[in-house]
C-alpha cells in the first residue's frame, strides 16, 4: 500500500518521521538529526511507500540533505499556506515546528489556544481566537536544566528524572529530582497562568502538550491538560493536505 505522506519533524537532537494517510498516522520512526546523510535518510524510510514529503526543521543545515533525496520536498515556512494566519513582527524567525504545532492546535483542538512543547527547550505557542499565530514563550528544557547543574558543578551528579518521593530531598539525587519535578511544574504553571491572563476574556482557552517529557510533567499539574505526542506530525499532515 502506498501512503499519502512522509512527515519529517527535525528537532535539535532527533528527527521524528511519520508515515500517514490524509487522515491518520500509520507508522513512526526516528533517527539522529546531526550528521544525517542521504544514505541515512534512505535507510530510515526503507520499505515505506508514499506520494509526497513535507518537513519542519529547527536545524536548517540538514534540509538540503533531505531535499537531495526528495527534490519536491515541501518545507513548512511562515509564508506557507497552512490554514492559519501569522501575526508576528518577524515571522521568518518562528520555528517551523512551532508553526506545525499551531496548525494542529487550530484544526484538532480549537482556538484560542496554547501549545506547550517539551523538547530541548520548552516552548509555549499562542493561537488567537481568529486562528493566527501571535507569539509565545521559550524557556530551558527540563533535561537542559538538570544537565547544566551537573556540567557546571563539581559535586552534583547527572540524575535520571523521576517523581520524587517527597519535596524534601533526603539525598543529593532526591533533592535534584524534587527541584526538577516540583520546580519545573511550577515554572510551567506560572507561565501558563500569565499567558491565560492575556488571552481574550470569556472564551475557553484550548491547551495541549507535546514532546518527550510532556506526559510526566503534565501528570502532576493542577489542571487536566491533554498530551498529544504526535502533535507536530499531525500539523505537517494537515499542511500536506492543503497542498497535495
Amino acid at each position: 500500500m502506498t501512503a499519502d505522506f512522509l512527515l519529517i519533524d527535525v528537532g535539535n537532537g532527533r528527527t521524528k518521521l511519520g508515515l500517514s494517510t490524509s487522515e491518520h498516522l500509520i507508522d513512526r520512526r526516528d533517527l539522529p538529526s546531526v550528521g544525517v546523510t542521504p544514505e541515512a535518510v534512505r535507510a530510515a524510510v526503507s520499505g515505506w511507500q508514499f506520494r509526497r514529503a513535507v518537513i519542519a526543521s529547527v536545524v536548517p543545515a540538514v534540509v538540503p540533505v533531505w531535499r537531495e533525496v526528495f527534490p519536491d520536498l515541501l518545507e513548512l515556512r511562515h509564508d506557507t499556506p497552512m490554514g492559519i494566519g501569522v501575526r508576528y513582527p518577524q515571522p521568518e524567525t518562528i520555528g517551523q515546528d512551532r508553526l506545525a504545532n499551531a496548525v494542529a492546535l487550530a484544526h484538532l483542538y480549537g482556538a484560542p489556544g496554547i501549545v506547550i512543547d517539551f523538547g530541548t527547550a520548552v516552548t509555549f505557542d499562542i493561537l488567537s481566537a481568529d486562528r493566527h499565530y501571535i507569539g509565545g514563550v521559550i524557556a530551558p528544557g527540563l533535561r537542559l536544566m538538570t544537565d547544566y547543574l551537573h556540567e557546571r558543578t563539581a559535586l552534583l551528579p547527572r540524575v535520571d528524572l523521576c517523581e520524587p518521593s517527597s519535596a524534601i530531598g533526603q539525598s543529593t539525587v532526591g533533592a535534584i529530582q524534587a527541584g526538577a519535578a516540583i520546580g519545573y511544574r511550577g515554572m510551567v504553571q506560572g507561565i501558563l497562568e500569565a499567558l491565560k491572563k492575556e488571552m481574550p476574556p470569556g472564551l475557553p482557552v484550548h491547551v495541549v502538550a507535546t514532546g518527550g517529557d510532556a506526559g510526566w510533567i503534565m501528570s502532576g499539574m493542577k489542571e487536566d491538560i491533554p498530551v498529544d505526542p504526535d502533535l507536530t506530525l499531525h500539523g505537517l499532515r494537515i499542511v500536506a493536505n492543503l497542498h497535495f
